[in-house]
């Protein structure tokens, strides 16, 4: 692998005011995505804004500085979190996201002990292709809904303004993805977001109650200390053992609902460290190793879980970031972590964040969930999958079919396999009890040889 030309190296340290805005181009780079789950789920942005930056430390930490990677909200768990949510409340939701990061400790040691491949033999890209398609496609209904009609109401009443407000988001951010260049490109969500609730804002449609009492809190304060509590405010923390009691809220269902979907996240997990590598021109997969990587994603989960956030994930949008600037400073991405838990005790800034109005992240979400199921089949496609192979074509059906139909298994009154974890165990299934399992990998593959020899040596 060889070492691309930077700007600057993995644990280089910037000068302070170089540094300051390379951390703030990463911090919106990932802002609108990291915000984006928590409002779609119910919980809280500034709590999302706050164990995002401990995640991507902890991160830093585990991975021992050598992998210039930021951990945002995760994409996968949307659904998986509004099911546990209603089945247990946000505390459900916790106990499964911490289940889940569980889950990526164990597939740590496991490759830390016995290598890849057994990994890769029950997820080869001809399941997780599919099932990634299924996680944009099972969440497109959500995107629309939240598009077309008021929020609210017990019953779904089509509203016109909110539609074009959602239609106007949409059509700011495709013309800031295709278009723009340079910084501005890099944020094509956050400005569709800006630009549709600035024209939400002529439509009256945006709250702004919880703005202005925070601006009269901050104009109205006497003293510095006074203002100093104006501004700064906890966000609503969900705390294991002082909000709820884990051992009481922990059940199969919640377990079925939030556990499978690790699986399909390790597997991102994994192209995100080839694309990393291959951006930064090391080999991140060898030193400090996938098990630490995956260990730092897991221990970002569950310490997200400690909080009351969503589960995290390495962020494409930053690969991004990377990839243009070719700055790799670990440091610049540890200062966009820092910057990320100061704007999480803003209250000025949650306030805003809570006011954005539910059409304008609809029609944000259009284009973000289309693109996640997009991506599941570039990954088809970048992997040579031959869908004109029969046992190919018949487990990527079945996988499509049952994930965006709704399929579900009722175990008992509360209990339930339901859509993308069903789709992902049923995938697994075929995908190991059918003859030829070669050419699931596709001719292009995860990893070349190489990179496959490194990964067996690096565990």
């Amino acid at each position: 692998m060889n070492k691309q030309a930077m700007v600057m190296d993995v644990q280089e340290v910037p000068k302070l005011q170089k540094w300051i805005v390379l951390s703030l181009q990463h911090l919106f780079a990932m802002f609108g995505s990291t915000i984006l789950v928590p409002f779609l789920t119910g919980l809280s942005p500034a709590v999302a804004l706050v164990s995002s930056g401990f995640g991507t430390l902890a991160y830093l930490l585990i991975t021992k500085g050598n992998i210039p990677a930021y951990l945002g909200s995760s994409f996968a768990f949307i659904a998986p979190i509004i099911g546990a949510s209603a089945a247990s409340g946000p505390a459900g939701a916790m106990v499964g996201s911490f289940l889940a990061g569980v889950v990526y400790g164990i597939v740590a040691l496991f490759i830390r002990l016995s290598g890849l491949n057994w990994l890769m033999r029950i997820l080869p890209p001809i399941v997780v292709g599919p099932v990634i398609i299924v996680i944009g496609l099972g969440l497109a209904s959500t995107a629309i809904d939240m598009s077309m009609y008021v929020p609210g109401l017990d019953e779904n009443v089509y509203s016109g303004m909110y539609f074009s407000v959602a239609l106007f988001t949409l059509a700011v951010t495709i013309i800031a993805s295709i278009f723009f260049r340079g910084f501005f490109g890099l944020i094509p969500i956050l400005i569709g977001i800006f630009s549709g609730y600035t024209f939400a804002l002529f439509q009256g449609v945006v709250d702004t109650a919880e703005i202005r009492a925070e601006w009269a809190g901050i104009t109205s304060a006497g003293s510095p200390g006074e203002l100093f509590t104006a501004i700064f405010k906890s966000p609503d923390f969900i705390v294991p053992f002082l909000d709820y009691s884990p051992l009481g809220i922990i059940s199969g269902e919640i377990v079925l609902l939030m556990v499978p979907v690790a699986l399909v996240t390790i597997a991102e997990h994994i192209g995100d460290q080839m694309v990393l590598s291959k951006v930064v021109g090391r080999n991140f997969i060898q030193k400090p190793g996938l098990h630490r990587s995956i260990l730092g994603d897991g221990a970002a989960t569950v310490l997200a879980s400690f909080l009351g956030g969503p589960p995290n994930t390495t962020y494409g949008e930053n690969i991004g970031v990377l990839s243009i600037t070719r700055v790799f400073s670990v440091f610049v991405i540890g200062g966009a972590a820092v910057f990320a838990i100061c704007f999480g005790f803003v209250g000025i800034v949650t306030a805003t964040i809570s006011s954005i109005p539910s059409a304008v992240m609809g029609g944000v979400s259009i284009l973000l969930f289309g693109i996640i199921a997009s991506n599941g089949l570039r990954m088809l496609i970048d992997n040579q999958v031959d869908l004109s192979d029969k046992r190919n074509l018949v487990i990527a059906s079945v996988i499509l079919v049952i994930g965006v139909g709704g399929a579900f298994i009722q175990l008992s009154d509360n209990l339930q396999i339901a859509g993308m974890a069903l789709s992902a165990i049923i995938g697994v299934l075929l995908n190991l009890v059918l003859p030829g399992k070669e050419s699931g990998y596709g001719n292009g593959a995860m990893f070349d040889d190489n990179e496959g020899k490194h990964h067996d040596d690096a565990a």
